[in-house]
């Protein structure tokens, strides 16, 4: 029992989340700086902005609802630290797997995109109004291709479970390039959900101040940002165990190895980031439902057909 508590709050649980994500926004900040040719912040930055916002006095809105204003940081937070316990970090197997965690995995992290749009709508702010339902709108564009692509490989692998997903896909690694597609799409849709560049439109600084979080201050929105650190850590995570599913046995070697996955994933959305412009929310929908969801649905098609074919 004393060994569960500390894997769920220590390592590889909630202190390492802690830790790691606030490196993963370093690394992000920092390679996103050099790729514009400046120097960037340093390591010690992301926990001093988050320390500076904690330290900062909270101001509720008059016309807010307070309990729902203040309530709704900390669900969140909470909503992507449960989902994080799901993910392998030190093997195959994650600390709290169990059958249907992937399903369980995606709705959690729907969570945090719907605290979002309950704390901008209930800021009654036109800013963070039209922030509120621009992260709303933009989550009825990449939910469907999301869920599509990161159900595919747990068709073709039989299992609801992230962990026996990652253990179906290390015992047959060939099957694993099938889902290329699906980990496109995955990319492209956990960068929209994450409203990074360039699906940034619910938060854009230039067009709507900062979003549906404008009227945030304080420790409620370093709980915001902490969550939208944490869930980078988690996504990545997601998406290294569904398509990256690189394992020795040996426990220390299959963390580095993790840590390198993730990395690079947090790489590539950077390299996105980096490379793209802003683009409207109407030409967000045209693209993941004109674009991502036919590929996601061929994907799932492929694997269906895969898996009665093959006879896994």
């Amino acid at each position: 029992m004393l060994l569960s508590i500390l894997k769920v709050l220590v390592f590889p649980g909630l202190l390492f989340l802690s830790v790691y994500s606030l490196v993963l926004e370093f690394v992000d900040r920092k390679v996103y700086a050099r790729m514009q040719n400046r120097k960037g912040p340093p390591w010690y930055q992301p926990m001093a902005d988050m320390l500076k916002l904690v330290g900062k006095k909270v101001i509720v809105p008059s016309n807010a609802q307070k309990f729902v204003f203040s309530a709704l940081p900390t669900v969140s937070l909470a909503a992507v630290c449960a989902a994080f316990l799901c993910t392998p970090v030190w093997g195959e197997t994650a600390i709290t797997a169990y059958s249907g965690d992937l399903v369980a995995v995606l709705y959690l992290l729907t969570i945090p995109t719907l605290c979002h749009f309950l704390a901008g709508y209930n800021s009654h702010e036109v800013y963070s109004t039209i922030g509120a339902f621009r992260t709303l709108t933009q989550m009825f564009a990449y939910e469907v291709p999301l869920f599509m692509a990161f159900l595919s490989p747990a068709i073709l692998a039989g299992t609801w479970s992230i962990s026996g997903i990652a253990a179906f896909y290390h015992a047959h690694p060939l099957y694993a390039l099938i889902n290329l597609p699906a980990f496109f799409v995955s990319l492209l849709t956990s960068q929209s959900k994450l409203e990074r560049t360039p699906f940034d439109a619910p938060e854009a600084e230039t067009e709507i101040v900062g979003g549906a979080l404008v009227e945030y201050s304080g420790r409620y929105l370093a709980f915001f940002r902490a969550t939208a650190i944490a869930e980078l850590a988690a996504v990545a995570s997601v998406l290294a165990a569904l398509f990256l599913p690189f394992f020795t046995g040996i426990a220390w070697v299959d963390f580095a190895l993790y840590l390198v996955k993730t990395l690079v994933i947090v790489l590539m959305m950077v390299l996105l980031r980096a490379t793209m412009a802003r683009i409207r929310i109407d030409q967000t929908l045209r693209f993941f439902w004109s674009i991502l969801t036919p590929i996601a649905m061929a994907q799932l098609i492929l694997n269906l057909f895969l898996r009665g074919g093959l006879g896994l």
